[in-house]
């Protein structure tokens, strides 16, 4: 009898997962909460894979030998808690994928920065003329990818939920950017639980393998001897010390080994503090991986940047704005606001992760003109910002916050949409808020 293997989630990982364990001959079945888009039922069909939309089924799930779980599913979702009862095992796509392929692994994960540290990454490996797919987060899923292409390179961004149901994965190298409080609602609100999900991207490293972080946060800097690290080390940050693989000096940044070389910090393509730290773990990935020293010179140059992520939409009756819809944490959106030259309008808002808006405080007080608060359930945004003095608007759509930026934000200044929550009590997906934001912007 075949192997039987069922997929919770038909999305993009759910669905790349599914046709991978076709392909393998394994008994595969698909099964979504939510109802499937139509360009993955075509895919399902196409390869006649069952699946079912609108409801898990407890009889064609509970009777898997292993169940495959898309990121977004809780770990105490009901239909979980009754495999974990009868104790079937629960991996992810990424885990699954790893098991079919001998690509080296290039592995992002972070509170912040890693979509565009992954990017970037990504377009230094291309450039270079390697075989080489994205994946993870971003780009087509890892296990859709090992089923359909044969790429020698993956630069795989993880998140800690897809951290969460790995145990086998490797990661050749692991790239951990920083980490700050984000999704605790998912992990019991214990910062813990959540700096372990992260620190999971370095189990089953060797000596051959690479860590690659960012030596000034503190939480990497307290936890990092907990977990028995395997792979070298190679540590960037700001200002030069002892041991760093890449640094900033007098307006350049020394990238010290494998191969030592440096370049002027004019030279790259994304500006800001976290734009330093970004370019600094993409060359350092790069350098480990023999990449030459040139390309990855012209590549950190003519990088073109993520969409939603501090995006320049317009400039209207002299006024910018700024889509950094991925910002859906406060740590994202304090870096948005440190970056920021002009007096600025935020709007912010959506569903809450358990956020501390403490850390933005004082960069809000410094450069905040307006508050535009972009949500169902404004409450936590008015007892925490209201004592700021700022005028501040509530709003339930797009269009009405863009119109009330519009009619607040003087010459000069800069509307900065920066969430620091999930979107989800309005829209789709950060994507769509980000769209939405560009296309009202476009019509002003």
């Amino acid at each position: 009898m075949n192997k039987r293997i069922v997929i919770l989630g038909a999305g993009e990982s759910g669905t790349g997962a599914a046709i991978l364990a076709k392909k393998k001959g394994f008994d595969t079945f698909v099964s979504d909460m939510s109802l499937i888009k139509e360009n993955y039922k075509t895919m399902l069909n196409e390869r006649n894979i069952e699946w079912e939309e609108g409801k898990h089924s407890e009889k064609l799930i509970l009777s898997a030998d292993e169940i495959i779980k898309s990121p977004g599913i809780p770990n105490d979702a009901p239909i979980i808690l009754k495999a974990k009862e009868r104790s079937i095992p629960i991996i992810s796509e990424i885990e699954f994928a790893g098991r079919y392929t001998h690509a080296k692994m290039v592995c992002i994960t972070g509170s912040n920065g890693k979509t565009t540290t992954t990017s970037l990454i990504y377009h230094i490996f291309k450039k270079a003329g390697l075989n080489v797919g994205l994946a993870g987060n971003i780009g087509k899923s890892l296990a859709y990818q090992v089923a359909e292409c044969n790429h020698d390179y993956y630069i795989i961004e993880l998140s800690s939920f897809q951290l969460d149901n790995m145990y086998q994965f490797h990661a050749n190298i692991a790239v951990l950017m920083n980490i700050t409080p984000d999704h605790l609602d998912r992990y019991d609100y214990k910062m813990q639980n959540y700096v372990d999900a992260k620190f999971r991207i370095l189990q089953n490293q060797t000596a051959e393998d690479a860590f690659v972080f960012w030596d000034d946060d503190p939480i990497i800097q307290k936890e990092l001897h907990k977990y028995g690290i395997h792979g070298q080390y190679y540590p960037f940050a700001e200002h030069k010390k002892e041991g760093l693989a890449a640094f900033s000096e007098h307006s350049m940044i020394y990238f010290t080994e494998p191969v030592a070389f440096n370049m002027e910090q004019e030279e790259l393509a994304l500006t800001g503090t976290h734009n330093l730290f970004n370019s600094m773990a993409a060359g350092i990935s790069a350098n480990i991986a023999g990449i030459r020293k040139e390309c990855i010179r012209e590549a950190l140059n003519d990088f073109k940047g993520v969409e939603h992520r501090l995006e320049k939409v317009a400039r209207v009756r002299g006024v910018e704005y700024i889509n950094d819809s991925k910002a859906t944490n406060v740590n994202s959106c304090w870096y948005a606001l440190q970056s920021m030259k002009t007096k600025t309008i935020l709007i912010l808002g959506g569903k809450d992760k358990g956020n501390d808006y403490n850390e933005i405080a004082d960069l809000v007080k410094e450069k905040c003109t307006g508050l535009i608060f972009l949500g169902l359930h404004n409450e936590k945004l008015h007892a925490f910002f209201d004592g700021f003095g700022l005028p501040t608007f509530d709003v339930q759509s797009m269009k009405d916050a863009v119109d009330a930026a519009y009619k607040i934000a003087k010459k000069g200044e800069t509307v900065l949409l920066s969430p620091c929550c999930a979107s989800f009590d309005l829209f789709k997906s950060y994507e769509d808020r980000g769209n939405q934001f560009k296309e009202c912007v476009k019509n002003l």
